[in-house]
């Protein structure tokens, strides 16, 4: 099975599953780069999944249904172009011959779900659309630091060589924050470095991992010694896990 990350707009990344004549989207939120991919490799478009009702995630579904042969999957609690396939916890969705679990991880938008591939050898796929960046979390746009709290540990708690497909290129600038949060952390330091590197080259940062993230990630580091300091620093109501990524998304917000 091949994994590309697809351009779109300034900052976002499609991500096309396909296995050499059949593909599936994660959040076409532009047509145009899906439609490119599927004529330039002869792949037929077998499904799409979505994260959550953000245009930028959405915006290309319905241009996309003239060359669909499947469905459309999406969160149940969230607005998304119809006809699609309703998805909560729970849920199982198979595509191209693989299987993912379906995670709510509200926060970013109400009903935001992610998708988690069961059953992988030797590492599975996490598309968790704008839950989870690398070095990073989204914005609350609907959700509470609690909600984002239990998503990020969900998220958090899976295999560690679970490869992290978020969508957007963000990595730079979530990693000059977490540097300023830990300042001695010495693999955010050297991953800071790597990236530097591929982004210079013109190379996607992603995907990460979810054992690199829980090493450099701050928001799924809220338990940390030095991150609770951080946060404390930036005024956080208390040292819970909650009131830690409540500040440390403030100072996010204004950094």
């Amino acid at each position: 099975m091949n994994l590309l990350a697809l351009p779109a707009f300034a900052d976002n990344y499609i991500w096309m599953l396909h296995d050499g004549a059949r593909a599936v989207v994660v959040d076409p939120g532009d047509a145009a780069p899906v439609l490119d991919a599927l004529d330039r490799l002869s792949l037929q478009l077998f499904g799409i999944l979505v994260t959550h009702h953000h245009g930028d995630h959405t915006g290309g579904v319905d241009r996309l249904r003239r060359r669909l042969q499947g469905p459309v999957y999406g969160p149940a609690r969230e607005r998304i172009p119809s006809p699609f396939t309703p998805l909560n916890e729970g849920d199982v969705v198979q595509v191209l011959g693989l299987t993912f679990a379906v995670v709510d991880v509200p926060g970013h938008t109400a009903g935001h779900i992610a998708y988690v591939q069961q059953g992988a050898a030797p590492e599975g796929l996490l598309f968790c659309g704008d839950t989870l960046f690398s070095a990073g979390c989204g914005r609350l746009f609907e959700g509470t630091p609690a909600q984002m709290h239990q998503s990020l540990s969900k998220l958090g708690a899976l295999a560690a060589d679970t490869r992290v497909c978020c969508t957007h290129e963000y990595t730079l600038s979530n990693l000059r924050f977490a540097a300023n949060v830990e300042p001695d952390n010495t693999v955010l330091a050297r991953h800071r470095a790597h990236c530097e590197a591929l982004r210079a080259q013109g190379l996607p940062t992603l995907p990460s991992s979810i054992g690199l993230e829980c090493m450099i990630n701050p928001f799924l580091r809220c338990t940390e010694p030095a991150v609770v300091a951080a946060a404390q620093a930036q005024g956080a109501a208390g040292t819970s896990p909650v009131a830690v990524l409540a500040a440390l998304r403030e100072w996010k917000n204004r950094f």
